[in-house]
């Protein structure tokens, strides 16, 4: 008999949410939303609901994210498969503030999950969080959450409306249909159909993205409805023990193995003191069952999200291990791994050929700038981890800098850099940003000539320190540690923290750093 095995959960760990999974044969797929950060719309793929791989990105060519602001562009993709067609839809959010939502609605088929993809179909707009079902009869439903500007306070998600999608002409057509006004969890999102049993069961997340979150589960012999909430709402939650493990459950969605087994996908976090998610929403599996009733439950009963939870019967496939964690930049294009902010990089200031073996980074606007960062990072993804590189730079004034950033969004990171002082010379420094609030460190560490300088940073939970390295010398720590509580999603936005590489020249003078490795090495305990 083989012996059990188990899903071990978050599956995705670090910056991750959102999760829309769908199986198409043997093969399981799971997207998640990457907001302003670029490439578009990750693609997992595991053969076992237990191993999974970074597979491709969907969203691979340059989209107009420019000027859109923190924690918007791209939100809650909904992937699903029929007739051989992938079909992906999603969100591009302009503007987010109350009492507006400045968003519009696309749609994008591929026949191969790698690709190519078609040119976007808007929609609709003023909206968020589409999904797609295909009914048995061959009719195509768009679902969306309403959001009705006239509704005071700050919660004015109205429920869930549908309408029909038209293929041949590429538009949604015919009546709009409001078929579920929520519960009093409220902030109704994030909707899924599928049917099983007789009934279309809608899945929606409500309660917030935050502890309130929870997956809310209601059914309808009609599609249109209506639709009748599950008594025991709601199905999956962690709002009422802020000490479990996974905390923020909610946004789900349902895959049925091949072995009939079903499963959820869902979103959680696992706040560093049970105070601040510097990972991010991640993603979570949990094993489910439908009742005789009817209703859709965890199989372990309750309504808590689980770490562990019994695998489907299926043979396990874990992948080869993917060298992520050591980049020496010898390819001639930038690894699955990496991120540049709201558009894709390019030759006119990331190059990795202009010097072989190295990332070449051309100085571009602030940390704080909606347009034209030249930043390169990486998914925190362990709570304990080290960071390093090797960087070449000789700036001419204070205006030009380089280095290695811990990076949420533009309110939000801290800056281990190179710069120039009209007394030292070339100096290392450390600025950052707190919910808003600048800080410059004033340290000004001259590194003495050297012609390259190594950087590193350790983290701790909520706490990072700098180390350097010049010449033949050896590691030096900066005796200051960091804070980064503040690179979080409470009260920050959606995004979770990146680690990398980053280049400013405010001269505009495009001043280039080269920076000879990144490594990534998970698991490191506290030094010092």
């Amino acid at each position: 008999m083989q012996e059990r095995s188990y899903i071990k959960n978050p599956v995705l760990t670090g910056f991750n949410p959102d999760p829309c999974i769908v199986r198409v044969e043997e093969n399981y797929y799971i997207v998640t939303s990457t907001f302003e950060w670029y490439p578009g719309v990750p693609v997992y793929h595991s053969r076992d609901l237990q191993n999974w791989r970074h597979l491709t990105n969907i969203l691979n060519t340059d989209q107009n994210f420019i000027g859109n602001p923190d924690s918007c562009s791209i939100w809650a993709p909904a992937l699903s498969h029929h007739d051989g067609v992938f079909y992906l839809v999603y969100t591009d959010v302009k503007r987010s503030k109350y009492p507006f939502k400045d968003a519009h609605n696309y749609l994008i088929t591929a026949t191969d999950i790698l690709g190519p993809w078609s040119e976007p179909i808007l929609l609709n707009s003023g909206s968020f969080d589409p999904s797609l079902f295909h009914d048995e009869d061959g009719r195509k439903w768009f679902l969306n959450v309403e959001w009705d500007y006239r509704i005071d306070g700050r919660n004015k998600s109205a429920g869930v409306v549908m309408q029909e999608y038209c293929p041949e002409d590429k538009k949604l057509i015919g009546p709009m249909y409001k078929i579920f006004n929520g519960t009093n969890l409220r902030k109704t999102e994030a909707p899924h159909i599928y049917k099983q049993n007789g009934y279309y069961y809608l899945l929606t997340a409500e309660g917030g993205t935050g502890k309130t979150h929870a997956v809310t589960v209601v059914r309808s012999k009609e599609l249109t409805g209506p639709y009748v909430v599950d008594p025991q709402n709601p199905m999956l939650t962690s709002a009422h023990d802020e000490h479990l493990p996974l905390q923020k459950a909610g946004h789900g969605s349902l895959v049925c193995t091949q072995t009939g087994e079903w499963f959820l996908a869902h979103l959680c976090s696992r706040p560093v003191k049970g105070k601040y998610s510097i990972l991010g929403r991640e993603t979570a599996i949990q094993r489910v069952k439908w009742t005789e009733d009817g209703w859709l439950r965890l199989e372990n009963g309750g309504n808590e999200a689980q770490v562990e939870v019994i695998a489907p019967n299926l043979p396990q496939h874990p992948f080869p291990h993917d060298q992520n964690e050591y980049d020496d930049f010898q390819n001639e294009s930038l690894h699955i791994t990496w991120n540049t902010i709201r558009k894709a990089p390019d030759e006119s200031w990331c190059s990795l050929k202009e010097r072989k073996g190295c990332l070449r980074l051309k100085g571009g606007e602030s940390l704080h700038s909606l347009n034209d960062q030249h930043l390169v990072a990486r998914r925190q993804q362990h709570f304990s981890c080290e960071v390093e590189t090797d960087i070449e730079f000789d700036p001419e004034t204070f205006l030009q800098m380089a280095g290695l950033v811990l990076y949420y969004n533009t309110d939000n990171y801290v800056y281990f850099y190179l710069s120039h002082d009209e007394e030292k010379g070339i100096c290392l420094n450390i600025m950052r940003c707190e919910w808003g609030a600048y800080e410059h460190l004033d340290l000004w560490v001259p590194i003495n000539d050297s012609k390259s300088c190594k950087l590193k940073a350790i983290l701790h939970d909520e706490e990072a320190t700098f180390f350097y390295k010049s010449n033949a010398n050896d590691w030096e720590r900066i005796d200051i540690p960091i804070s980064i509580a503040h690179l979080s999603d409470e009260g920050n936005g959606f995004t979770g923290n990146f680690v990398g590489v980053c280049v400013q020249d405010l001269l505009g003078t495009n001043k280039h750093a080269d920076f000879h490795y990144f490594s990534y090495k998970e698991n490191i305990q506290r030094e010092g």
